[in-house]
């Protein structure tokens, strides 16, 4: 048949495309907590119609990432600190788990992707790639788990703290901090210690949730009311 075919699996709907742009807006702070997400004027932006933007609109509310009202519409939601810590606190056990469970089956590929991946976190001066480089790290490591439901899960729990982890980096001078416990997490992995590579990335976790409360509580004192 002289017809060239596409193979319509690894192409992504409309609805996809509109989907992964708004969200990276939402992770990366161009859309802010509160903002309204107008399908009309969204669906002008990307060209199409207003299926495709509902469609991006029901997966973002699926992940948490905004909420639907009943006069306004669809807006960016924030989170309280309240529901910061208990994100916070299923990474703490889960991301243990993960890291645990991807130590034995780390390559020297997997160790040499993540340290340049954390060279490149400490080299940049660019605020803005600190998120993008601190996920990636902790992403190239998990990968090795081989725990598909687990690195989906965890996912979207980054999706939900991401813009804040950002201002943290920013606002409070954790970047050399994360820097110094990334270096110690890849030490632990690289001579394939475990129970070392959870326990530092858990306390790694913790203590990126603990200047993250400072800021989040120094925010909603001056602002009031949930974030």
């Amino acid at each position: 048949m002289a017809l060239k075919g596409v193979d319509i699996s690894r192409t992504v709907s409309a609805g996809g495309l509109v989907f992964e742009a708004l969200r990276r807006a939402i992770i990366e702070g161009e859309l802010k907590d509160g903002d309204s997400l107008r399908q009309d004027e969204i669906a002008r932006l990307f060209n199409t119609s207003r299926i495709p933007v509902r469609e991006a609109i029901t997966m973002l509310e699926q992940q948490g990432l905004v909420k639907n009202h009943r006069f306004r519409g669809a807006v960016v939601v924030g989170l309280s600190i309240a529901e910061a810590s208990e994100i916070f606190d299923f990474r703490c056990i889960m991301d243990a788990h993960v890291i645990r469970a991807a130590v034995p089956h780390m390559t020297p590929a997997v160790i040499a992707e993540a340290r340049a991946i954390c060279d490149a976190f400490s080299a940049t001066d660019d605020p803005a790639r600190w998120g993008d480089l601190n996920r990636d790290f902790h992403m190239t490591l998990y990968r090795a788990s081989n725990l598909p439901f687990h690195l989906g899960t965890l996912t979207n729990a980054m999706d939900r703290l991401d813009r804040y982890v950002r201002a943290q980096l920013l606002l409070t001078e954790g970047h050399a901090r994360a820097n110094a416990e990334h270096l110690e997490i890849l030490e632990a992995c690289a001579r394939g210690d475990a129970d070392a590579a959870a326990e530092l990335t858990t306390a790694h976790i913790r203590r990126a949730h603990a200047m993250l409360r400072e800021h989040l509580a120094k925010i909603q004192a001056a602002f009031g009311g949930t974030l």
